[in-house]
């Protein structure tokens, strides 16, 4: 079966595009995967982080209302969040930092140096 991520509830076209660019093309997929795996691949393709987004995606794979999590069931997706967003990192950062590093557009620790002059 291929349903649209859109049919859970809570979860847009936005979203079933993010997921898409995520390579994730269905609601089966999604669920397969979990939140937590959907939200880290999210991330990965450039998805900025935001804890809203990631609890929102909790809360619609458990067919809750967005806005049902609270006290310390959230507390505690706030820690799960905190973790995926540390652990993971953009696929395309690291190309896109050697490109900006080879122009010369970055500036190094040495250059900010170099750019320092003493008080006179």
């Amino acid at each position: 079966m291929n349903t649209p991520i859109s049919s859970i509830r809570n979860l847009g076209p936005a979203y079933e595009e993010a997921c898409r660019q995520a390579g994730i093309a269905s609601a089966e997929e999604l669920r397969a995967i979990g939140a937590d795996a959907a939200y880290a691949k999210l991330l990965e393709t450039g998805t900025r982080p935001h804890f809203i987004g990631y609890y929102v995606l909790v809360m619609a794979l458990q067919g809750r209302p967005w806005n049902d999590c609270k006290g310390t069931e959230k507390e505690e997706l706030r820690k799960r969040f905190d973790a995926i967003k540390a652990e993971t990192r953009p696929q395309h950062s690291s190309a896109l930092l050697a490109e900006l590093d080879a122009i010369g557009v970055r500036a190094t620790p040495a250059d900010l140096k170099m750019s320092e002059s003493p008080p006179r």
